[in-house]
């Protein structure tokens, strides 16, 4: 029987290619001086502007190009973060259970209990502004999620019967957690991976909007938008840029997301 094909796979997997490609162009590469200011002040797209200029006679596609740099930069470092932490957790405490596992899980449930972007800012107001204290505040917030997935899958796979077989014949505890069990989450993981990413870039958009993020000159997606509301009749432009990007780099991720969970259950 022939295997049917995955659009969501295929078409999040072009779009999310096609927004890192131009993310990885703006580390390198920008049409004009993102915080420049100039005398040119809303101009509407054109040639010259892609997007047109903001109240300050920016550039806004070279602004929109590094403020999707930096969320990409943030949402990486935060799902590394609780990528790397909740796979130590997790697999501990799938695999041993006992006391430990029941502490560590009321852990993550008590911090899961509270609004993440309400409990983002508690921290961001006690760290202070500034990209690695939102990376750090995020990536607490995002070891539980991960964690939890990891436990559920390491409970389950170390009840096969080649794990039983590979404690029987005297192979190491580290060898059989990261060699035989991980491999086998990898499925279900990497599409909590690229839903975590997405929440990243939405938690940090949050954040900036509201005015917690990335602080001015610096673009932030967030904070552009949240600037943009006051010119939205007089200059229309600055908003649907700044929000087009957004819906792309989400849009993109999240159906690569679902694409990958539906390729997970297929195999």
């Amino acid at each position: 029987m022939k295997k049917k094909g995955n659009p969501f796979l295929y078409i999040g997997g072009a779009l999310s290619a096609v927004m890192t490609a131009l993310i990885l162009l703006g580390y390198f590469w920008t049409p004009y001086d993102p915080t420049a200011m100039e005398s040119k002040k809303f101009l509407p797209p054109s040639a010259e502007h892609l997007l047109g200029t903001d109240n300050f006679g920016r550039d806004i596609f070279s602004r929109v190009l590094e403020g999707a740099g930096t969320s990409f930069f943030i949402a990486v470092c935060v799902v590394l973060i609780g990528c790397v932490f909740g796979i130590l957790i997790g697999s501990l405490c799938g695999y041993y259970g006992g006391l430990a596992d029941l502490i560590l899980t009321r852990i993550c449930d008590s911090i899961t209990a509270f609004p993440s972007i309400l409990l983002a800012l508690v921290i961001i107001s006690v760290l202070g502004n500034g990209t690695y204290n939102i990376i750090i505040a995020l990536g607490i917030l995002f070891i539980p999620s991960f964690a939890r997935i990891v436990r559920s899958e390491f409970a389950r796979v170390r009840e096969l019967n080649y794990i039983k077989s590979a404690k029987l014949m005297g192979v190491g505890t580290g060898r059989i957690l990261f060699s035989h069990i991980l491999p086998n989450t990898w499925p279900v993981l990497l599409s909590a991976i690229t839903i975590g990413f997405n929440n990243a870039i939405l938690s940090e958009a949050s954040m900036s909007f509201l005015g917690l993020g990335i602080q001015p000159p610096e673009a932030s997606l967030g904070s552009m938008l949240s600037d943009s509301q006051t010119y939205l009749k007089s200059a229309p432009w600055y908003a649907l840029g700044t929000g087009c990007a957004i819906i792309l780099l989400i849009l993109g991720f999240s159906l690569l997301a679902e694409g990958l969970q539906r390729e997970s259950k297929t195999v």
